[in-house]
């Protein structure tokens, strides 16, 4: 029965109130958001068929051909007497005249819902909002609570969300131990799902229909498409489960979702018999910067690739802040055996393992890259994959705490005598000094290396002026971060160590203090003309 019928018969729908008040002196109804599960009506709370049959309105939403999913679940508990109200979307798409568009339109049936449902909780009726799956997640429902639950004694019984009752059709765990599950609607931009999908442990998208092949690519894209799992309708008449892979993106409705399962729940079930050595598939080796300390510093992709691992080499310390995973192998060793390091990945993927060189900063600048690319440019691992994933640099993460000191031209030295003569790296000195670049430098001092940043500091005031801004950053992102600027005349070469990246500014760069008393460091993007 509409509202109108039920205007126009006189019946009294409304002698049933809430337990609570509203603003005004006479007692109001009560607000029900009711979530029905994901389709099978037998999923449906104990509590949710309580409340449908104790409410005197029941509304649902639908779209303009008037059919409602959450009414067609519901529907065997409705009765004659019930008033419905359905609540008819002006959109289904982003096409739309009006003069706010799309986001205008949708406000503006909400507004309109809402006033309509208060005109019923104002009568003292008892209104039921029905919705499928959970009211809070992702549900229409949660529309009308905004508006409306400040107002009115409310309260909200969950439902089966249709996350769950996907993994439940596939009969695989979502998430175990310590892994984390996202999830995203399809909606959002190709790049943003991608990253998201690399960084996870395991992933629900939600909403596909026409942004399937966004997802499809985004799942590709981050390596994730060999795992993930479709299932369409789940619980529902027409139910479908496959590999996402082989599904056809013409054929997908919006009621379907992409489904990356457990990588713990999956390495511990059974695994079909091993192949054949000469069988065996070729593993890859990817080495990932994981920046200058913790998880704050690893990118999205890093973090991923850290994640599909099946063994991890490389520095003990830096393995230490890769968190621990089931099933994962680590391989960790001293800091002074990179070319072993690099054969023992490498030999790892030629027997088919999916490895992760780890490596502190950015692998590429000082760091385990070279090394890896070096053995693998030799036979026999010239066929195997060798990825290279970016990190955030000891140079730019001290530069950030600091300020700007790297805003213009700058150069990047190595202290280290190791693998260099130090003739050499006096000379690049000398050059970069002359040169008027900012100085970046790596590895300044250690215990067995004491005096090469007394030397520095004296061939640098052949060319700098004595108050030239030193940054000393020690430890940056991790617990004895420290960062202090110095006048180049005053750099104490006992203050300086392993942990320590030293910045020098060029002629432009500039030392403030500001109102709030901190001080920063800056190097101007424009250049004086001589």
């Amino acid at each position: 029965m509409s509202v109108s019928e039920q205007h126009e018969t006189g019946t009294d729908a409304g002698t049933k109130t809430g337990t609570g008040t509203g603003t005004g002196t006479e007692a109001t109804g009560r607000l029900y958001g009711v979530g029905l599960g994901p389709g099978d009506p037998s999923l449906m709370t104990v509590r949710a068929v309580e409340v449908i049959a104790e409410a005197d309105v029941i509304a649902y939403h639908s779209a303009r051909h008037g059919r409602s999913i959450a009414r067609s679940i519901a529907a065997g508990h409705l009765r004659a007497d019930h008033i419905e109200e359905a609540l008819v979307y002006p959109v289904t798409t982003e096409s739309t005249d009006h003069p706010g568009g799309y986001r205008g339109a949708l406000d503006e049936f909400y507004e309109e819902a809402a006033a309509r449902l208060a005109a019923h909780l104002d009568a003292g009726r008892t209104v039921a909002v029905i919705s499928e799956g959970d009211p809070l997640f992702y549900g229409s429902y949660q529309h009308m609570h905004k508006r409306l639950a400040h107002r009115y004694p409310t309260e909200v019984i969950p439902g089966v969300t249709s996350v769950s009752a996907a993994a439940a059709r596939l009969g695989k765990p979502l998430a175990e131990a310590d892994e984390v599950l996202t999830i995203l609607p399809g909606t959002l931009p190709e790049e943003e799902l991608t990253a998201r999908l690399t960084s996870t442990d395991t992933a629900v998208v939600m909403k596909l229909g026409r942004t399937f092949p966004t997802v499809r690519r985004a799942m590709e894209r981050a390596g994730r498409l060999p795992e993930a799992h479709y299932v369409e309708r789940a619980t529902m008449p027409g139910e479908r489960t496959a590999e996402l892979a082989s599904i056809d993106s013409d054929t997908v409705p919006y009621f379907s979702v992409a489904v990356v399962p457990s990588r713990i729940a999956a390495q511990s079930a059974p695994q079909p018999p091993e192949a054949e050595e000469g069988d065996v598939a070729q593993g890859e080796v990817v080495v990932v910067g994981t920046g200058p300390a913790g998880p704050l510093w690893l990118t999205p992709e890093s973090r991923g690739a850290l994640a599909a691992a099946e063994d991890l080499v490389g520095y003990t310390t830096y393995l230490d802040r890769v968190p621990l995973r089931p099933g994962q192998r680590r391989h960790a060793s001293d800091n002074k055996v990179e070319s072993e390091r690099a054969e023992l990945a490498l030999d790892l993927a030629r027997r088919g393992r999916r490895v992760a060189v780890v490596s502190g900063g950015d692998p590429g600048i000082f760091a385990m890259a070279t090394a890896v690319l070096e053995v693998a440019s030799q036979d026999p691992y010239r066929s195997i994959p060798v990825r290279v994933l970016p990190g955030v640099t000891a140079a730019n993460a001290a530069a950030a705490r600091a300020g700007a000191p790297l805003g213009h031209d700058y150069a990047v030295i190595s202290l280290s005598d190791r693998l260099k003569p130090w003739e050499v790296i006096a000379e690049r000195l000398h050059a970069a000094a002359r040169a008027d670049l900012a100085l970046a430098l790596y590895n300044p001092g250690s215990r067995s290396r004491t005096w090469q940043v007394g030397k520095t500091r004296e061939l640098l005031l052949e060319h700098r002026a004595p108050d030239t801004p030193v940054i000393l950053a020690r430890d940056i992102g991790g617990p004895e971060e420290s960062v202090r600027t110095v006048p180049l005349a005053d750099l104490d070469p006992t203050q300086v160590d392993m942990r320590t990246l030293l910045i020098i500014g060029s002629s432009q760069t500039q030392k403030v203090r500001r109102d709030d008393g901190t001080e920063i460091v800056w190097t101007p993007r424009r250049y004086p003309e001589k």
